[in-house]
């Protein structure tokens, strides 16, 4: 049983190889025509891959959100970090000013003036509740805005890395078959395609 199963891996191992050794003529004699191959390789369009094309996108997205995807020519992406990094500071500058009015009106209020825009309607505790909640929501929102702008940035790099990634038909590994009209056979396999 044991030997059988050597000579079965034998002949398995054996008839592998031998279709490697098949370099331009098949078992007919018939050889590869070589114009095919030429004009193969001529509709091959090669991509130069360009080390710091990721650096240059993040960079340009660290100076202004959105260049990074616009420059990678993800066109769509360029709105939503807009929108993302414009919210942030939209809620900032709005906080800050709601922030700024009540501290002001506590402030005069602690001087001892009666003629600020909450008097009579807010409390003074009520002013330093609502000056610690505006506080509270101007730093949530700078948080926010700062991880919107590093999130663009990461965008755009890890967009421009996987722009380069090779998926083209030089690299393939598929199933091929091959038949034979000589011999009226055919051949059925894996091949692993590497073209430089």
């Amino acid at each position: 049983m044991l030997n059988k199963f050597y000579f079965v891996l034998f002949l398995c191992l054996f008839s592998v190889f031998s279709s490697f050794s098949q370099v331009e003529n098949d078992s007919t004699g018939i050889g590869l025509d070589k114009e095919l191959v030429v004009i193969e390789e001529e509709l091959i369009q090669r991509k130069e891959i360009d080390p710091l094309r990721p650096s240059k996108a993040a960079f340009y997205s660290a100076i202004f959100p959105g260049a990074g995807q616009i420059y990678n020519r993800k066109y769509w992406k360029a709105p939503i970090a807009w929108a993302l990094v414009g919210s942030g500071i939209y809620f900032y500058v709005r906080n800050n000013k709601q922030f700024n009015r009540y501290r002001d009106a506590y402030k005069r209020r602690l001087g001892g003036f009666t003629d600020d825009e909450f008097f009579g309607l807010v409390s003074d505790d009520g002013l330093i509740r609502a000056q610690q909640q505006f506080r509270r929501n101007k730093e949530v929102s700078l948080l926010l805005t700062i991880g919107f702008y590093a999130l663009n940035i990461i965008d755009a790099n890890v967009d421009a890395h996987l722009l380069q990634f090779n998926v083209d038909e030089n690299l393939s590994f598929r199933p091929h078959f091959q038949y034979n009209q000589m011999e009226d056979s055919s051949d059925l396999g894996l091949t692993l395609n590497f073209k430089f």
